[in-house]
Formats: C-alpha cells, structure tokens, sequence
C-alpha cells in the first residue's frame, strides 16, 4: 500500500514538472507548438517507464520507514553530485528556469530510484570500502533452517513440543516447493510423505511457543544455484543459521563449507539408553543375521541387535550378554551372544519384556 502511495504522489508530481517545463518551452518561442507536448509526453513516458520497471521487480524486504528515510537522504546527495557535474553545460544551454526544472526533476527520479530499489531488499545491507567490508551481523539465537528429510521425518515437531529449543525455525520457500512437488507425486508413497511433511509444517505452525517463518527473500548468493543441498547451505551462511536435516550427504558437504549442522539420528541416538558390554537384553530374534549362525533382532527403539549362535532360536525370546556396540551417525547396533549363565545380570537401561499377569503381580 505504501508502495502505491509513493508511485502516486512520484507520477503526480513528475506531471506537475512536466506541465511546469512545457510551458518553459512555449514561453522560450523557439521550436514548433508541439514541442512543448513533447517534453511533457516523454517526461510521463519516463516516469511510467520508471514505475513498470518497479512493478516487474516486485520484491520489497526492508522496513519501510528506514528505507525511505535512507533512501531520500542518498538520492539528495546523488542528485547535488549529478547537478554539480551537469551545471556547466545546464548553464550553456538552458535558462535559469528550466535549469531549476531539470534540477528539481533530476532529484525526484534519483530519490524514486533510491528509494525504490531500498523497499526491494531485504537483509542484504551492506557498504563495501576498499579492502573492508560492514555487512549485517546475526546477534542472540541463531535460526534453524529445517531440510526437506527433516521435516518429513517429523520427529523435529516432538523435539520442538518440548521447548528444549528456543531458536526461530526457518523453512525456506524452495523446501516448502519441493515438498508440494512430493506432495502432489504420482507415486502413492511419495505423495504420502509430501502430505507428511505438510501436515507436521502445519502442526509446528500452530504449536504454542515455537517460532517458525517462511523465507522466501532472493539472495544474490543463490543466483543460479539450483540445487536444494547447495542453496540450503548457502542460505545457512547467509542467515548465520544451522542446518537441520537427517540426510547424510548434507550433513558432510554443509560440514565441509564450515555451516553447523544439527542430524536428528545423531541427536535420537544421544537420547538412546547406554548399553554397556557386559550387560543382559531381552530380545526377540526375528531374522538370520549376514554371517552364519547368527541372529537379529530390534529394541523397541529400532537399534538392531545381531545375537551370535541365535539362527536356532528365530522366532524366540532370548536372553543375551553385549559384547560390544557399533555407534555411527546411521544408527547404532548391539552385538551380544546368548546368555546361558543363570546368574548373569538383569539389563540395567532397557527392561526385559514380561507377560502381562506377571506385571500385574509386581505392581
């Protein structure tokens, strides 16, 4: 709205000029009657050209108040320096008042253009000195830019639902693109998971306490970047941001260009109970292992357990001793053998599965 205002008051005002400079013409005597119309069509023409070039460039990202204010202020010292350098030849050739004319329309069109070209730019503020440079600084939390993996994953809704984080969570305007491309897939299962990934964006939108926002501001370090991977980083660098995502190969190449990055298996498998070599599990053995002889099965928490000499017990509970735990950012597993010792010690984190009278008994 304010934008129109201004394209108003600069079309208005560029018509006054142009009524006030062609009657300068008329006044002079010399060239033909029409000429006076001619100085008036083409200074509307400029002025239009001027304003459907705004209107193509739609984009409008800082506050507005600042931006006029600093806009002006730059476009009155562009237009003394344009003025200062075209005083001689105004002098030569133009009298006192289509001198004050052309001034006066000079500082309209550069404080249009300087203000305009303000109002189209959002974070990207910077002045740049020979060999310095003051660009914005990221000061208090630093946001969470939420990857397509993650959101689809929707464990990122339950971390948030328990206020453990206190950052804005970002969701960039080409994830969101991509996850209404996944969304409206031919392929049930993918379609399935786009509605997923929608369905948990909506669910973090209306929780209570959890900031989420929508950037869709064009950054000139994305120009050509098509890649969502690379434009994620870029953008993290760009925002002072961390990457959030459960996708390996992001993780490694954001790591590599120095952004931080939060993985969600690194941050389930922290919260996992620690199991310690020595100690008992209870597990059902529900498949044969890759090498002969042995066993697998799953906690409840999904953590593979692969039980030696277990291929003759599929299908059973067993009792097992750890022997060691495989820790990696895919996930972690439990190697253990069959545990024949009557004395061996009941599992201390993760409680064996018992029938449902004997629970009823304890309690």
């Amino acid at each position: 709205m304010l934008l129109i205002v201004i394209r108003a008051v600069f079309v208005l005002v560029v018509a006054g000029l142009g009524v006030r400079m062609a009657r300068l013409v008329g006044e002079t005597g010399t060239g033909s009657p029409s000429l006076a119309y001619v100085v008036f069509l083409g200074m509307m023409a400029t002025a239009i050209a001027l304003v459907a070039v705004d209107l193509w460039t739609p984009r409008k990202r800082i506050q507005a108040i600042s931006a006029i204010y600093f806009g002006i202020i730059v476009g009155v010292i562009l237009s003394d320096l344009v003025q200062n350098a075209l005083e001689p030849t105004l002098d030569l050739y133009l009298r006192p008042e289509v001198r004050k004319a052309v001034s006066g329309l000079l500082l309209i069109f550069i404080c249009y253009i300087c203000v305009s070209t303000l109002l189209q730019t959002k974070d990207e503020f910077r002045f740049i000195i020979p060999y310095v440079e003051f660009s914005k600084e990221v000061k208090g939390t630093r946001p969470l830019i939420l990857d397509t993996s993650v959101i689809i994953d929707g464990r990122i809704a339950d971390v948030a639902e328990t206020h453990v984080i206190d950052q804005p969570m970002v969701v960039p305007r080409f994830v969101l693109q991509e996850l209404q491309g996944i969304a409206d897939s031919s392929d049930k299962l993918r379609r399935n998971r786009g509605r997923r990934g929608l369905d948990i964006l909506n669910r973090l939108q209306k929780s209570a306490g959890i900031e989420i926002q929508l950037h869709d501001a064009e950054i000139p370090e994305l120009a050509g970047i098509r890649e969502v991977d690379q434009r994620l980083v870029v953008l993290a660098k760009h925002l002072g941001g961390k990457v959030v995502t459960n996708d390996y190969n992001l993780n490694k190449i954001a790591r590599l260009q120095g952004v931080d990055v939060i993985n969600l298996n690194d941050l389930a498998n922290a919260m996992k109970p620690i199991v310690l070599p020595g100690e008992g599990l209870t597990v059902k053995l529900i498949k044969r292992g890759e090498e002969p002889g042995q066993g697998v099965g799953y906690l409840d928490d999904g953590t593979m357990v692969v039980t030696e000499q277990g291929a003759n017990h599929l299908g059973e509970t067993i009792r097992l001793a750890v022997t060691s735990v495989l820790q990696t950012s895919a996930g972690r597993m439990i190697f253990g053998r069959i545990d024949t010792s009557s004395s061996s010690r009941p599992p201390s984190n993760i409680p064996p599965q018992e029938p449902e009278s004997q629970g009823r008994a304890n309690a």
